[in-house]
């Protein structure tokens, strides 16, 4: 969402020293002694602490890039540490050091956002290769913001303030460097596919293919050809040989977006390709290896879909080895201001308009709205008002969404309502097109919300065909 060039804006307010510095935690004297030494000597400025309380301590007064705790301490143990050393900074890459008998307790911890443990004895190069880990695969820049005592943290083209994104960004470092097959979950524009992106990219695949496919985007008859290929006459039309989109995926990464909407036949062939990693292309005799990295995402409750027979259970278990939930912005407003910041500056650049911020009485009207578009939205309503923009401020009044007297008024109800709209026009009049195709936006949104994301009940509920409305999402780019 923010490219790296924005966020040297904010970089340059952060002091970076030349050597990390790390904050060795353990009650054991000779430990600590041999860690510091050997820290050392790899290139670390390194801290000892004999406590947790002391290392808290020494946390609170200076700036540490990973902290080294034993589980096993009196007073102040390492999980009670770890849990608040995130209180103090939810970016800061903790590893647990455990004995055998506490390893549950190392487990559980990675749930709190632990980024690593090391049982005892722990060999050096494990050590290595922890710290080098959490330290280089640590995209997630933890930094001040320039005008408030705000934390902002970055991954790949993502960055967010708040703890529920943050501990996204830690899950998707984790499981990066995995070849396992990841499902992301969430609303329609909560960011799925730059999820994805970032998996890929953290990833060994980086310099390879990522190939998205929309899977409810193409039509029924051409989905198995466009992802498997097909031989010259395989079928009426077929004039020459087709490469498929895993195929092309091969040593990369396969984005299967709305996995939800892949019928029933053609989920049967994607298992094969997840369990055997080969597929047979249309008019094929032999079949073709590929090795890909599978993600898939949906906005559909695929365990819903499997008790209600419309997704394969063997499937859904074998996308869903590592699940992300995207959560709806609804959930993480710590994040609007910032989201609203940089989309102001991406439209005012591209418009070539001179806004260069939003009132506070606007910015509450944001905070307020339960946004059924997630970021998406939040995008298409800044962009409008930079657009439509007189002023070198977003003022409430240039804010539809502030305007509408009744939060129910794009309420989809089982009767006709006889005053959908009651919203008034401002002085200096509005943009008819733009407006009435945000409410036809909100409408679709709101009628997948009703069917649960059921694109043919929706179509049925806003009495268009089914054509129609796959256009107009196609249209919104509404997934």
């Amino acid at each position: 969402m923010f490219p790296n060039a924005v966020m040297s804006e904010y970089a340059e307010s952060g002091s970076v020293s030349d050597r990390p510095r790390l904050l060795i935690v353990d009650d054991d004297p000779s430990l600590r002694e041999f860690l510091e030494i050997f820290l050392a000597k790899e290139g670390y400025k390194v801290d000892s602490a004999e406590t947790g309380q002391k290392a808290l301590d020494m946390v609170k007064q200076g700036h540490y890039n990973l902290v080294i705790t034993d589980v096993r301490m009196p007073g102040m143990d390492g999980v009670e540490l770890l849990k608040q050393l995130k209180m103090l900074d939810a970016g800061l890459p903790v590893v647990l050091i455990t004995a055998f008998a506490s390893l549950d307790a190392a487990v559980d911890a990675m749930k709190e956002g632990a980024w690593d443990y090391l049982t005892k004895p722990f060999k050096i190069e494990e050590l290595r290769d922890v710290i080098d880990n959490a330290l280089s695969s640590s995209h997630t820049t933890s930094i001040k913001s320039v005008d408030t005592k705000e934390r902002i943290y970055k991954l790949d083209d993502m960055v967010a303030s708040s703890p529920a994104m943050l501990k996204i960004f830690q899950l998707i470092q984790q499981v990066a460097a995995s070849p396992s097959s990841v499902l992301i979950t969430g609303e329609s524009g909560t960011g799925k596919e730059l999820v994805a992106k970032a998996v890929h990219n953290l990833s060994d695949r980086r310099e390879q293919p990522f190939v998205v496919v929309n899977c409810g985007g193409i039509p029924e008859n051409l989905l198995e050809s466009e992802l498997f290929g097909h031989k010259k006459g395989a079928f009426t039309g077929a004039d020459r040989d087709k490469v498929g989109l895993f195929t092309i995926a091969n040593k990369g990464t396969i984005f299967l977006d709305e996995i939800g909407e892949l019928p029933l036949t053609l989920q049967v062939k994607l298992l094969r390709v997840v369990q055997q990693r080969s597929f047979t292309p249309i008019g094929a005799t032999q079949p073709v290896d590929v090795d890909c990295r599978i993600i898939a995402a949906t906005n559909r409750n695929l365990e819903k879909e499997v008790m209600d027979g419309n997704f394969r259970e063997d499937l859904f278990y074998r996308l869903n080895v590592i699940h992300i939930r995207m959560p709806p912005l609804r959930e993480r407003k710590e994040d609007i201001p910032l989201l609203v910041q940089y989309f102001l500056e991406k439209y005012s650049k591209l418009h070539n308009k001179k806004v260069q911020g939003i009132s506070s009485f606007a910015l509450q009207a944001l905070m307020e709205y339960p946004f059924p578009g997630n970021v998406r939205e939040l995008e298409n309503i800044i962009e409008r008002c930079v657009a439509l923009s007189n002023s070198s401020l977003i003022l409430p009044e240039s804010l539809y969404i502030a305007k509408c007297k009744h939060k129910d008024d794009f309420e989809i109800t089982d009767e006709q309502p006889q005053n959908p709209l009651s919203c008034e026009i401002p002085e200096n009049g509005l943009d008819l097109d733009a407006y009435l195709a945000d409410i036809e936006k909100k409408l679709l949104i709101k009628a997948l919300e009703r069917t649960k994301g059921k694109k043919k009940e929706a179509a049925d509920l806003l009495k268009i065909n089914f054509r129609s409305f796959r256009y107009r999402l196609s249209k919104y780019n509404i997934g």
